[in-house]
């Protein structure tokens, strides 16, 4: 529905909010009649399903008849205190708006917030007319060059967000006059250079700074301390360093910081450690700080949120108090066991929802001390070096989503204390020495994974009918192991992965109960996939990938037929087998899927025509089966590598094989096959048997051996009088 031009009747109407009514089509050109209105919103008119206001290209008609790609005639509003025109396809140019509203709205204009609605160009010196502006928001559009020295002469802004743009040069340049500014945001831009004293001297009301991803180096003396207080800073990809910077002692308001990145080496001074004890969320990853925590940090951790991931730190790991909901300590160098960690005496359950410990030097048996952290939602202890087992007191975290300890030296049967998380989504036990039989119980209790991963152990027997009923599952990771039997043919009643996903969202999440602040509820899952031939961690679009892979294991029998009724799914290797019989005819109507991979197997027959109705396909391996025919014609199939089809007797392109009239053909092994070469091994034989048959009667028989070796010096001799006899001559 469009907004009803009616209104542009009500010439004495001062305020007029239309946001979040999800209006679409032109704005009527009748708004501009409206010469008393002091307060403008139409923001928010966008919705999936219907295309949101736009202003493109559009004749404006008020008491004179103006053009232009937003109301012209807008200016002609001379009472207008506040405008805001977010979320509009507006597809202006930003020094246009600026010239339209500069010369009778600028001076008494407030507000003025144009965020998302797909502004472009350079800011002009325009905006030095909006000297009463006191919020600006031009964030998330596509504005770029430097800040023009006009900014200066706003001198009432207090908030200003020119976020996520192609904004350049230094900004302080610009900004370093505005005495009454409290909140700066300019994060993801292109801004650059150096930041000195001087520069911040005069915002004196700054209480946020949001400046991460700009490539800034801050230049101040050891002794520094600003002139403002501040609660929010975030300057990730700064170059604070190398020392620790220790203005940040002097701010003892803040809530928020974030020094991910920012070139910090040594270690974490114990006074700084005091000057945080008020702080909410604490970032200091991907820097150079090394050291044992436990030397500095004089009491446990209570920051609520803490990162200190992909740094050098070492020793033993921190104790926490019961306030903590958030900690990553991933990627460093801490060794030892958990067991002081996880097992210290606490009066108190603890609070931690995300524990991340992955990629350090933890070693042992994991401790039997979870009944104490019951808050748990994600557990990540993967490339460790844990061993025995996993301990039965993990069956007490009754809210655990996502449990990840690959990459380790677990042994044993399968881990019995978790068929009590029953709210596990993701399980990714891969890479450890587990044995024994994957448990029904498994498809019976974890009725809510999604992610399934339990790759490179040693589990035998069959795979349990009982995994068919996990509705949810979008990942099945069973390779390399010692799995046998055949594929259960029920794996069609795998749901998700029955029909393509339709998920706005393409990740996973981890919920917990508790947040701050600054904490969110939410963790984004992350799992290590082997597709396409390669191992990649997935994360932004994990929620999007469906997969099967039960491939280097010792299945046998067919492929199931009714396999080819999970049309949803994107992945699936079942090679390095000992499956037999033909390629299920239906597999062409698995429209998504991406990659096939049924090579090292016994499969016969033909390729399936039907085959080549997957465009979606990127690749297909049937190598080194006993295949037979013409492969079939189709978009994808003749671009793949003749890789993909030798050990067969196939026949046509990608193969240099024609089809001969007979139907006739003949196995192909390539340049770089694996098939036998007996060019090679009968010359390998001849040149044995030939060594041997010279070789052989010289060991044996003794006069044999003193004629030929006097035979040897005869020739000797005869050649040395020859080459004398040359010199002479």
């Amino acid at each position: 529905m469009s907004i009803p031009s009616f209104l542009g009747t009500m010439t004495s109407l001062t305020h007029l909010d239309l946001s979040y009514t999800q209006f679409m089509g032109k704005i009527p050109s009748q708004i501009g009649n409206l010469s008393n209105l002091v307060y403008l919103d139409l923001s928010y008119n966008y919705t999936d399903l219907k295309p949101p206001l736009f202003a493109e290209n559009v004749e404006w008609v008020s008491s004179n008849q103006l053009e232009g790609n937003i109301p012209t005639s807008l200016g002609n509003l001379c009472n207008l205190r506040v405008i805001d025109l977010s979320y509009l396809k507006l597809n202006q140019q930003v020094n246009e708006l600026l010239e339209i509203l500069a010369p009778c709205i600028s001076h008494g204009l407030t507000r003025l917030a144009v965020q998302s609605s797909r502004l472009s160009g350079n800011l002009t010196d325009h905006i030095g007319a909006f000297k009463n502006i006191v919020l600006l928001d031009f964030s998330n559009n596509s504005i770029g060059g430097a800040l023009p020295r006009s900014f200066g002469k706003l001198s009432s802004l207090r908030y200003l967000d020119l976020s996520i743009n192609k904004f350049s040069g230094n900004p302080f340049e610009s900004l370093r006059s505005l005495s009454k500014l409290l909140s700066l945001h300019i994060d993801g831009n292109l801004f650059h250079g150096v930041v000195k004293e001087d520069d911040l001297a005069n915002l004196t009301s700054l209480t946020e700074i949001h400046a991460s991803g700009n490539n800034f180096t801050l230049t101040v003396g050891p002794n520094w301390i600003p002139n403002f207080q501040l609660t929010y800073l975030e300057v990730t990809s700064w170059q604070l360093g190398p020392s620790f910077p220790l203005w940040i002692q002097s701010q003892n308001q803040l809530q928020y910081v974030g020094l991910s990145n920012t070139g910090i080496f040594g270690s974490i001074p114990t006074q700084m450690w005091e000057a945080l004890s008020q702080v909410l969320y604490l970032n200091l990853s991907r820097n150079h700080i090394h050291g044992e925590i436990g030397t500095t940090l004089k009491n446990p951790i209570s920051i609520p949120t803490i990162d200190l991931s992909s740094n050098h730190l070492c020793g033993k790991l921190p104790y926490l108090s019961n306030g903590v909901l958030r900690l990553d300590l991933s990627s460093n160098s801490f060794s030892e066991s958990m067991n002081d960690f996880l097992c210290n005496d606490q009066e108190q359950p603890t609070h931690l929802e995300f524990l991340n410990l992955a990629s350090n030097n933890l070693s042992g048996e994991i401790p039997d001390c979870w009944m104490n952290w019951t808050s748990l939602v994600d557990v990540n202890l993967q490339s460790n070096h844990f061993v025995g087992n996993l301990p039965q007191s993990m069956g007490s975290l009754a809210d655990l989503q996502s449990l990840q300890i690959r990459n380790n030296t677990l042994s044993g049967i399968f881990p019995s204390s978790l068929k009590k998380n029953n709210q596990l989504i993701s399980l990714d036990l891969g890479e450890n020495n587990l044995s024994g039989t994957i448990p029904t119980w498994v498809g019976e209790n974890l009725l809510n994974v999604k992610i399934l991963r339990l790759r490179s152990n040693r589990f035998g027997g069959h795979i349990p009918n009982e995994i068919c009923q996990m509705s949810h599952l979008q990942v099945l990771d069973l390779a390399q192991n010692n799995l046998s039997g055949n594929i259960p043919s029920c794996f069609s009643n795998l749901i998700a992965m029955t029909v393509k996903n339709q998920s706005t969202d393409p990740r996973i999440y981890s919920e917990a109960h508790y947040s701050t602040s600054y904490s969110s509820t939410q963790s984004i899952v992350s799992v290590l996939l082997w597709l396409k031939g390669r191992g990649d961690e997935y994360r932004n679009f994990l929620g999007l990938v469906t997969s099967i892979d039960l491939s280097s294991n010792k299945l046998l029998g067919e492929i199931p037929r009714k396999i080819t009724n999970l049309n949803g799914l994107n992945f699936l290797n079942l090679s390095h087998n000992q499956l037999i019989g033909p390629i299920p005819e239906g597999i062409g109507n698995m429209g998504s899927l991406q990659t096939i991979d049924f090579s090292r197997n016994q499969i016969s027959g033909e390729i399936p025509p039907t085959i080549s109705n997957l465009s979606f396909l990127s690749m297909l391996d049937v190598s080194y089966n006993h295949l037979k025919g013409k492969i079939p014609t189709g978009t994808q199939l003749q671009t793949f590598d003749a890789s993909s089809f030798i050990g067969n007797n196939l026949c046509g392109p990608p193969l240099p094989i024609n089809c001969s009239s007979n139907g006739k053909t003949h196995s192909y092994e390539g340049s770089d096959g694996h098939g036998v070469n007996w060019f090679f091994v009968s010359m390998t034989i001849g040149f044995i048997v030939g060594f041997w048959i010279v070789i052989a009667p010289l060991l044996i028989c003794r006069s044999w051996r003193y004629a030929y070796f006097h035979f040897l010096d005869h020739v000797w001799f005869k050649l040395q009088s020859f080459r004398l006899g040359s010199i002479t001559v």
